[in-house]
């Protein structure tokens, strides 16, 4: 039987503040709004958080539906601020032992590309952090974004941890489906998403103008059904708040989500798994060979997300040039803030992009430009940097 495996990715960035000018260099400290964040972090919650984890809790107990999360360390910090209740109502779904929590990096950072140490570093950290709040992460991993090439593969082996998540694009998989698990260079395992089973929720679920509109549980799981063909597993990957932010409750997203297991429980071909449960229960088909990076992010699926334009390059060379003097500093404070500011969100508000990637990049995105991001950003690493001379 074809293992159906739904992995959600849950995350919030501490948002920069937008009225950090030239002005404030040296002057002000506070670089992150709160007030925003906590809007956000409420908004989303009532939105998605809170509704859909009850109603997944509900369809793990009618229908032993499974699946996967990872929770960044600036989402859990948050919650555990103004919405404590929502680390309550995950703790709920891992206790049913249906719901796996992976591993990932503690700030959803490039650390990866830009500082292999750092990267490890994260990785080691979020693992205490979900230990505090939540339970132990599973030995599979998952990047942000699902940054994946053959560099990281080695570093997430050193690590201790069985596989990982990728993207499943031509660029990784090259003539292969991505309804089977493979093989990095190292031992690790690899998970490819199915990109567009994954898209066809995340992006088109709600666009009339779409050939697969409206889309019902019982067209999917039909659509499904029909890949199940030599296939031994269809990774759906995508972001959690597509349930009742990205996609309002308005839209039928949640309606969908409750008649998804009846309607792939009647396929009689297909049972929901956890990453853990595909990688014990699927061998790797192949060894495949990545060099260069690749992403899940927009149409390009590389770094140009975050790294495709002068401004974007520059600032994250501003910021990972700073690790050295902030880390021998040995101050807490210090080395939390610069690490908040590593997290990919603001360099993804920088993009330059057009058509439907420039639309998605403007989800959470709080400034009216690239150029505000940059100059308030541009301010912010330069503040930093005046502190770590003195």
């Amino acid at each position: 039987m074809m293992r159906l495996c739904f992995y959600f990715q849950v995350h919030q960035p501490y948002r920069l503040n937008r009225t950090y000018s030239i002005f404030d260099i040296g002057t002000r400290t506070s670089y992150f709004d709160d007030s925003l964040n906590q809007s956000v972090m409420s908004r989303v919650s009532q939105n998605c958080y809170l509704p859909t984890n009850k109603l997944l809790l509900d369809l793990i107990r009618q229908w032993d539906m499974r699946c996967a999360f990872s929770i960044t360390q600036t989402a859990l910090s948050q919650m555990k601020q103004w919405v404590p209740e929502v680390i309550d109502s995950f703790t709920a779904l891992f206790e049913t032992g249906r719901v796996e929590l992976l591993s990932e990096s503690s700030h959803h950072s490039l650390a990866s590309v830009y500082s292999m140490a750092e990267f490890c570093d994260q990785v080691r950290l979020h693992t205490v952090t979900c230990k505090q709040h939540l339970q132990a992460p599973s030995r599979i991993f998952r990047n942000t974004e699902l940054i994946y090439f053959d560099q990281v593969a080695e570093a997430v082996s050193q690590l201790n941890l069985d596989a990982m998540l990728c993207e499943g694009s031509q660029s990784v998989l090259g003539w292969r489906s991505p309804n089977h698990v493979y093989r990095g260079p190292s031992s690790v395992k690899l998970l490819p998403r199915h990109f567009q089973f994954s898209d066809d929720v995340a992006f088109r679920f709600a666009n009339q103008a779409w050939e697969g509109y409206p889309l019902t549980a019982h067209k999917y799981a039909k659509w499904l059904e029909q890949s199940t063909l030599e296939a031994d597993c269809i990774n759906v990957f995508l972001d959690y708040e597509t349930f009742g932010e990205h996609h309002k409750s308005s839209s039928g997203i949640l309606d969908f989500l409750t008649q998804l297991p009846a309607a792939v429980h009647k396929t009689r071909s297909m049972t929901f798994a956890t990453p853990s449960e595909v990688v014990d229960n699927c061998r790797p088909r192949d060894v495949l060979a990545v060099p260069n990076p690749v992403s899940w992010a927009d149409s390009a699926r590389d770094l140009s997300t975050w790294a495709g334009n002068h401004m974007q390059r520059a600032l994250l060379e501003d910021l990972y040039a700073l690790e050295s003097a902030v880390k021998s500093r040995g101050d807490a404070h210090l080395l939390e803030v610069w690490r908040r500011l590593q997290t990919s969100d603001h360099f993804y508000y920088l993009s330059t992009k057009t058509d439907a990637d420039g639309a998605v990049h403007q989800y959470f995105n709080p400034f009216t430009s690239p150029y505000h991001a940059y100059m308030v950003t541009h301010h912010i690493l330069t503040d930093m940097r005046l502190k770590l001379n003195a």
